[in-house]
């Protein structure tokens, strides 16, 4: 007969096996019912954007990646495309993620997540390939903002048109940035424009304190409301896109 220790110690070993046995086939059920599961997690979202884009025609404008701020992604290159780089920028919560999803594609979606890192997307239009860059903008990010100007042709702001309280934070990140920058081209968009509330361009060219941007620099206000039932309406993000197309399209 075993002694005492000996059995206690293989009936502990048996245990603890029995619960990593557990624990591997808990895994194991969540990865085989992922594709059930709502859109919380960065995995199961970034497999749904490549799954759209293999659906989707080769030239049309998708997101193709979501990583963290110290990685960027390698995208495809059409040798014949004269490239640019759109960067769009703008405090968490303001809704780029939203504005670039409308830029690339009419599809209707009903929940676009956060960006944790960042988002990338490519548009070819007439010969003009165009990068879009989106950085996330809470607080921890934004330190990474500058890192991405020097390879910017033009950088997009987008506002909370409702947010009240952040509007100072929006002005000092914007202000802070075009200091490095003083001639790279601003598109600033006042977003959410469908909302209750929301600031006007006028009253928000004042809270942004945009007159008192150098007069070399070309910048362009625009309501907006980045949702796919205003794809229609005055503040279509799609007058966005024709706009970022003429600026890009400029020798």
């Amino acid at each position: 007969m075993a002694p005492h220790g000996a059995l206690r110690n293989l009936t502990l070993a048996l245990g603890a096996a029995v619960v990593v046995l557990g624990s591997l086939l808990v895994i194991a059920w969540k990865l085989y019912f992922r594709g059930t599961e709502p859109r919380a997690s960065w995995d199961s979202w970034w497999e749904r954007e490549l799954r759209e884009l293999r659906e989707r025609h080769p030239a049309d404008g998708t997101p193709l990646h979501q990583a963290g701020p110290r990685s960027r992604p390698a995208l495809s290159r059409c040798p014949q495309a004269e490239w640019k780089q759109v960067l769009v920028l703008g405090l968490d919560g303001a809704g780029k993620s939203s504005v670039l999803h409308y830029l690339c594609s009419q599809k209707a979606r009903t929940h676009i997540p956060p960006t944790l890192g960042f988002n990338s997307a490519q548009l070819h239009i007439d010969g003009l390939e165009m990068d879009l860059l989106e950085v996330g903008g809470s607080q921890n990010l934004r330190d990474y903002w500058p890192l991405y100007l020097s390879d910017a042709h033009v950088l997009v702001f987008v506002v909370d048109s409702v947010d009240r309280s952040r509007l100072l934070t929006a002005r000092q990140e914007l202000h802070a940035l075009l200091a490095e920058e003083p001639r790279l081209p601003l598109v600033v968009l006042a977003n959410k424009q469908d909302k209750s509330g929301a600031l006007s361009t006028e009253e928000l060219q004042e809270e942004l304190a945009l007159h008192l941007l150098s007069g070399q620099r070309e910048l362009f206000l625009l309501p907006t409301s980045a949702t796919w039932a205003s794809l229609s309406t005055a503040t279509s993000i799609l007058h966005v896109k024709k706009l970022l197309v003429t600026l890009l399209s400029q020798p």
